[in-house]
This record gives structure tokens, C-alpha cells and sequence, in this order.
């Protein structure tokens, strides 16, 4: 049972294109960080909901919006040490095809992702997290199935690890996960800033709650060099060897 991967490879479901930045930029960076491949997906720019920044400029159009974040993630990803793909299937709401699943099935055979990061199932604030989450599980589905493409080779059992919402206590977000991105800190807070000029006043929120899970997991037995971490909760249980 001890045949996982030392550097599991990633693949990140973003419901919108902010949301990997503030929610899971320390993984996405410490997973680059030991040459470990990750591939952001964002289902949408999220155009017409997260971008309230790009709307108060005089004369902004949805057209505007949509380069404007692309460039702006887009920009996030290299600086976290990620790939990207946008598959722009609008926001607010958040509608997935069925064309669009079968692109999300063939990026998880093409990738062999190890990881998976997406939502949490039940954000009543955003209900477009809530189909990024139902998506990625029903896509994970198909993706292991033998009798699906037989041009294409089964992914395994990829964990689905479920980033922090902004309100977890609505949420029923119960994190079982404390993941130490103190050597990493910086980039995220970087990857951040590129995408400030659309949601500028999460940067601090989203940098002083590093700060908190940081003291969260020295308190659960982390090194007290830890300063920074990102909360997360498992989908699926985890397979060991003992009882740690």
C-alpha cells in the first residue's frame, strides 16, 4: 500500500477564475515547487458574478471582462508554477453541458491526475461551486471507466480534496487537512495580487487566513517554523499502513 506517488500530480477544478488563486494557491505552488505537474481548469471567467473591480470602470464590457481575467489568471497560474485551459461555460449561473463533461473526461485520461482540488458541495452563497463540485465527481466517475473511450487509458482513484469556501461554517466545511505553504507563501500572495484588479479586497482576507491556519496547525502538532496553511477536507477516506 505504499505505492502512492512521492509528487502527486494535480488537477485543479476552478468554478471561476479566481477561485484556485485565493482557495488552493499554496497546493497548486507546492506541488510545482517539487516538480509535480498541475493543470487548472476554469469552468468559467467568472465574468458577470466575481468581477465587480472590472464593472465599476467606465464603459467595461463582458467581452472586456472575459480577456481581462483570462489574462489576469492566466498570469496567476505561472506564477504559481501551473498550466491553464479556460472553458468559458459562463457564470451566474454556471451551466455545464454535456460537451463540456466530455472535455473535463478527457483532461483527467490525458492528465492522470493523482489529486483532484475543487469546491465544497454545498456553498448556499454560490451555487455555481456547488455544479463545480457535483461536476468533478460525476466527470471522475466517467473517467474511471473502462468501458468509456477505449482510445484512452482510465485514471485511478484520484482523492478529491475540497478547498476552504469563504464561509465555512455555512458550508459544513470540516477540514481534516492542514497543508503547510509557508515555503510558498509569497507566490500565492503574488498569484493573488495578479487578479486584483478584479477582486482586490480579497487579498488580505485571503492572506490573514493563511496566517490563521498557519496557528491552527502548530496547534495540531505542526513544527512551529509553520506560518501559513491552506484548510482542506477529503472526499473519499484515505488508505494507510498504520494508525497515524
Amino acid at each position: 500500500m505504499s505505492d502512492h506517488p512521492v509528487n502527486p500530480s494535480v488537477l485543479v477544478i476552478s468554478a471561476h477564475a479566481a477561485d484556485f488563486v485565493w482557495r488552493a494557491g499554496g497546493a497548486i505552488a507546492l506541488s510545482a515547487s517539487k516538480g509535480a505537474p498541475v493543470h487548472v481548469l476554469c469552468l468559467s471567467f467568472g465574468e458577470r458574478g466575481e468581477s465587480q473591480g472590472l464593472w465599476k470602470q467606465d464603459g467595461m464590457t463582458l467581452g472586456r471582462v472575459k480577456a481581462t481575467r483570462r489574462e489576469q489568471a492566466s498570469a496567476a497560474a505561472e506564477v504559481l508554477g501551473a498550466s491553464i485551459e479556460f472553458l468559458d461555460l459562463g457564470d451566474y449561473p454556471l451551466r455545464v453541458d454535456e460537451a463540456a463533461q466530455d472535455r473535463i473526461v478527457s483532461v483527467m485520461r490525458e492528465r492522470q491526475p493523482d489529486v483532484l482540488l475543487t469546491h465544497v458541495p454545498s456553498d448556499p452563497y454560490n451555487r455555481d461551486h456547488n455544479l463545480a463540485h457535483e461536476t468533478t465527481l460525476l466527470t471522475r466517475m466517467v473517467a474511471q471507466a473502462h468501458g468509456h473511450d477505449r482510445s484512452t487509458r482510465p485514471i485511478g482513484a484520484a482523492q478529491v480534496l475540497q478547498f476552504e469556501p469563504h464561509q465555512p461554517e455555512v458550508c459544513g466545511f470540516v477540514p481534516d487537512l492542514l497543508l503547510d505553504i509557508t515555503p510558498v507563501f509569497d507566490r500565492k500572495v503574488k498569484a493573488m495580487q495578479c487578479m486584483s484588479g478584479a477582486q482586490g479586497h480579497l487579498v488580505q482576507y485571503y492572506t490573514d487566513l493563511g496566517v490563521r491556519r498557519g496557528v491552527q496547525a502548530v496547534r495540531n502538532g505542526a513544527p512551529k517554523t509553520v506560518t501559513h496553511a491552506e484548510a482542506y477536507q477529503r472526499t473519499f477516506p484515505t488508505v494507510g499502513e498504520d494508525l497515524r
